[in-house]
């Protein structure tokens, strides 16, 4: 199976950041924009999830998530990667505060717990360092995207308290226009006191 474990955005924060992008996506014909039901923040992606390790992964997953906390977040501002002159993913960022700050460091810790979570099933994790991040559009091939992070520079959208991670099945194909599918396969409330609100 392939699958990630995510941070879910609010509805207010997925509404706000659709009107925003709605009138200005015509000017973006060469690319491929993500559907709002698409819209996460990915923390550990794992490409092939053998059966197997399932229950142990959702163990791991429901005790990474008990010991992290619910953090304000606001989807602010964007980029690209690799680059802004050769990019092929444009993404809205997500502000959790100062870089070093002790909400941008939980958030860290929850990409560190669910990655640690998934390695110690026996899964492998796919991807470099943790960056906070919604994919907005994929370009089929390099595409100088500056002025597209320029009309994100100067959007914010509502802060959302983050409640719990996200265990996602992606079926590759068979979304609308051949897109992925995703299919959320468990939930794990944030925090300590995560069995009574479950």
């Amino acid at each position: 199976m392939r699958m990630f474990v995510a941070l879910p955005l609010s509805e207010a924060a997925v509404e706000h950041l659709q009107e925003f992008l709605a009138p200005r996506q015509e000017a973006g014909a060469d690319l491929r924009w993500t559907v709002t039901e698409q819209w996460h923040l990915t923390l550990a992606f794992l490409p092939d999830v053998a059966d197997r390790h399932l229950d142990e992964l959702e163990e791991r997953l429901t005790r990474a998530a008990r010991r992290r906390t619910a953090v304000e977040v606001a989807l602010a501002g964007g980029g690209a990667f690799p680059g802004p002159s050769r990019g092929r993913v444009l993404f809205a960022a997500v502000d959790a505060g100062e870089r070093t700050g002790s909400r941008a460091e939980e958030l860290r810790r929850m990409a560190t717990g669910a990655r640690a979570a998934a390695v110690k099933s026996g899964i492998e994790v796919e991807g470099a360092r943790f960056h906070p991040h919604v994919t907005l559009a994929r370009a089929r091939r390099p595409t100088e995207m500056t002025r597209w992070i320029r009309v994100l520079e100067g959007y914010r959208g509502p802060t959302w308290c983050t409640e719990r991670l996200v265990l996602v099945e992606s079926h590759l194909g068979e979304g609308p226009r051949r897109r992925p599918r995703y299919e959320i396969r468990a939930d794990f409330p944030l925090g300590a006191g995560a069995e009574t609100r479950a």
